[in-house]
């Protein structure tokens, strides 16, 4: 029976970030309103305050969950692995996830925007760490011969931009090409094209 409401409790905190995350991205953290979001999660507010006790408290919950996922393809990264096929996991996972939740990362983008101040705890306590350990990878693979004497920091912030672009100026790129990433071929285009130019400038010619 607790296993059971484990995962009752789990389920619930899930539709509620993802409630959230709507609102939130709709709102801003100053708009946004508990009931609203314990509405969209359909569930009272009380039960909505009894997992999260303050709309803060949520709103930290909800980026801190972006920032969870887009560390795994990071932290995926295994220094014995092929470098050409490592970097295209990671900007396909990246650009996957673009695809999928635009709405997280624009909200992640926008509290960047503003400071950072209810992500600096997590950046420099999971993502700063991390980063550090694959920009020792990145500089392992050069000093090997298998990646091209470039700056490995550069290269990672790169992919940020590069794959976090279509999420976050998705108005900008719907009004130049009147497609999005939801679009199977341009989907499809992007993918291959970053992953072309970033490939080609990072694997040590033969």
């Amino acid at each position: 029976m607790a296993r059971s409401k484990t995962r009752i409790g789990e389920a619930n905190v899930e539709k509620i970030l993802d409630a959230a995350l709507a609102v939130f991205a709709r709102y801003g953290l100053r708009g946004a309103r508990t009931g609203q979001i314990a509405e969209a999660a359909g569930m009272s507010k009380p039960n909505l305050l009894y997992y999260f006790r303050t709309k803060e408290d949520l709103y930290a919950a909800v980026l801190e969950r972006t920032l969870r996922t887009w560390l795994d393809p990071l932290a995926a990264i295994d220094p014995a692995a092929d470098p050409a096929e490592a970097l295209t996991g990671y900007i396909s996972a990246k650009l996957d996830f673009s695809r999928r939740f635009p709405e997280a990362s624009r909200l992640f983008a926008t509290e960047i925007l503003q400071g950072a101040g209810w992500l600096e705890a997590a950046l420099r306590n999971d993502l700063a760490p991390l980063v550090e350990a694959k920009v020792a990878t990145l500089s392992q693979w050069i000093a090997e011969g298998r990646l091209a004497p470039v700056d490995p920091m550069t290269l990672v912030f790169m992919i940020w931009a590069t794959t976090q672009h279509y999420a976050d100026f998705a108005a900008q790129i719907a009004v130049l090409t009147g497609r999005s990433l939801d679009d199977e071929e341009f989907y499809a285009t992007t993918r291959d094209t970053v992953l072309r130019v970033v490939l080609a400038g990072v694997l040590p010619r033969t």
